[in-house]
């Protein structure tokens, strides 16, 4: 029997089609979105959106499941009574207002001008003031569930972004019969049934046993002490369980057989967890793409500095799930390519049939650790873990007039490499042990150096994932769970799960080298981060007042 993962990313959605015998991945296809990440302006309109809106169409994400879906059968072969199960992951917070029947109401002509009627990606970064709000709300109320999230919520969270809908859109906000995850939307329209799964409700709404009392959100604002009861549910369903069948409708769509059990939504982070054979406590995953996101499990509940969340049961059954991250880490890599490199870069890479990134790992992997004399803060989009601050911004010292593009690209990746170095040592301070790593996604997949240099950074033993799309193989894993072929998650990874075979140590000489330079990193860390200098902040404002936002 096979099974399909569909994994959506922030760009475009994954199909992969896996053998639920053995994990064997059978055929796979990426769709890209039409209308991609709209962070500019709304498609057909010509109105510039403010700074640090990140929104999707949710159409694009049911165009990757018609189209994808019959693609990977046609090339298969594998007939549709075969197929035992589906399941989804999804970034997260991305969520959305619906109507009561799962209309997505940026698809009502009345509201389609409207950018707060459309999906908030996980890095619309524009409820910054929402998120200070409900921290700040929280500690005044003693409000016990906060140290379950490092102390602060982010502006990617669920609650910021519906309460800032409520106070720039009310209009918006009143016409919106749900608030819900784009996860649990894709999963509504598979299966015409509405669910609520507990991970994004764990890590990304608040949930610990239930979501914060209506007290607590009317203090927030009289207009929002019923946002879950009239907006939302209270119910949520078990990771790996079914959520429902194949409607008649998406059956016919996808040439799968109506039906066929579709499994409850999940992280596209968390899912990736059991993928690559991590099912025990003691080992940190890091899915690396855009961003990273950290996570491990432990059978002990501590606090950590800025974690975005601790979860009993929310990756691994029977264990406490950990979860931090970085907001900003390819797409850090990609915008000093698109931006900032020289033209005689492109053509030299172009003479070595080498794409740009390529080349600039090649170039940066000839310098020694602390050659170029830089040093960067890796906050180009914010910092998700420790400080849960998107209103930091980054930062590069060290330049001279010999700077060249080459060192300029390895200082952003050792500066990537010293914010998972914080995230450890975080846990670690707190008595939660990371013993090695593990990291899956496409920037380990395509950067050696950028792997050695993690490992020569945190000091961890690292391996790699054995699947370049590890996040849609845990999803199929998922889906044979849902289906019944297995009675658990675990059981599933003993026999889907894959990791290569090789270890990354770091170099005795290197690391020594980069205990210094993330000496000095901490310092600047904790002097732009902490409060001591917000010149960052007043920047921002600055740039805002002169854009007229």
């Amino acid at each position: 029997m096979y099974t399909i993962g569909i994994d959506y990313g922030t760009e475009s959605g994954r199909v992969l089609l896996v053998d639920a015998a053995d994990g064997r991945e059978v055929a796979t296809t990426v769709i890209p979105y039409s209308n991609s990440v709209i962070d500019e302006r709304l498609p057909g309109s010509d109105k510039p959106l403010p700074p640090d809106w990140a929104l999707q169409d949710p159409l694009d994400y049911i165009d990757v499941i018609k189209r994808g879906v019959p693609k990977v059968l046609h090339e298969s072969g594998v007939q549709a009574a075969d197929v035992a199960g589906v399941a989804i992951d999804f970034t997260a917070c991305t969520m959305m207002p619906a109507k009561s029947d799962g209309t997505p109401l940026r698809s009502l002509p009345e509201w389609e001008r409207n950018p707060h009627a459309w999906v908030k990606l996980w890095k619309h970064h524009a409820a910054q003031r929402q998120a200070d709000q409900i921290n700040a709300t929280a500690t005044k109320m003693g409000e016990d569930w906060l140290p379950r999230y490092g102390g602060k919520i982010s502006s990617e969270w669920f609650f910021s972004k519906a309460l800032q809908i409520l106070q720039e859109a009310p209009d918006v906000y009143n016409a919106a019969d749900r608030f819900i995850e784009a996860a649990d939307w894709v999963i509504w329209q598979l299966t015409g049934v509405e669910t609520r799964n507990a991970c994004t409700a764990g890590y990304k709404a608040m949930y610990q046993t239930d979501y914060p009392s209506r007290e607590y959100f009317a203090a927030l604002d009289p207009r929002f002490a019923d946002v879950v009861d009239t907006k939302m549910s209270r119910e949520l369903a078990t990771l790996g369980h079914k959520a429902g069948g194949l409607t008649p409708e998406m059956a016919e769509a996808t040439g799968l057989a109506v039906g066929t059990p579709v499994a409850v939504a999940n992280v596209d982070a968390h899912v990736t967890v059991p993928a690559v054979a991590v099912t025990k406590p003691g080992t940190m995953v890091m899915v690396m793409g855009t961003s990273t996101c950290h996570l491990l499990v432990s059978d002990q509940l501590q606090t950590v500095e800025g974690m975005c969340g601790v979860v009993r049961d929310g990756i691994i059954p029977g264990y406490y799930g950990y979860e931090a991250g970085q907001s900003g880490v390819g797409d850090i890599f990609a915008w000093f390519v698109e931006n900032a490199v020289p033209p005689e870069y492109h053509e030299a890479a172009n003479a070595a049939s080498k794409d740009l990134h390529q080349y600039l790992e090649h170039e940066a992997a000839k310098q020694k650790p602390g050659e170029s004399g830089l040093i960067a803060l890796d906050w180009w989009n914010g910092n998700r873990s420790t400080l849960v601050d998107a209103d930091l911004t980054g930062l590069l010292i060290g330049a001279t007039l010999a700077t060249r593009a080459p060192e300029i690209y390895r200082a952003l990746i050792e500066a990537t490499a010293y914010g998972t170095r914080t995230i450890i040592e975080a846990f670690e301070q707190r008595g939660v042990p990371i013993n090695e790593l593990v990291a899956a996604g496409g920037l380990p997949e395509k950067n050696k150096l950028l792997v050695q240099i993690y490992a020569d950074v945190t000091g961890k033993p690292m391996k790699l994932s054995g699947s370049p799309q590890a996040p849609a193989l845990g999803s199929a894993m998922h889906a044979a769970v849902a289906a019944g072929i297995y009675p658990d998650i675990e059981a599933a990874a003993k026999t889907m799960s894959r990791i290569r075979d090789e270890v990354v140590h770091p170099i005795p000489e290197n690391q020594a080298v980069y205990d210094q330079l993330y000496a000095e990193y901490k310092t600047l860390y904790d002097y732009f981060g902490r409060g001591e200098n917000d010149v960052m902040k007043r920047l921002k404002r600055i740039k805002y007042d002169a854009r007229g936002h």
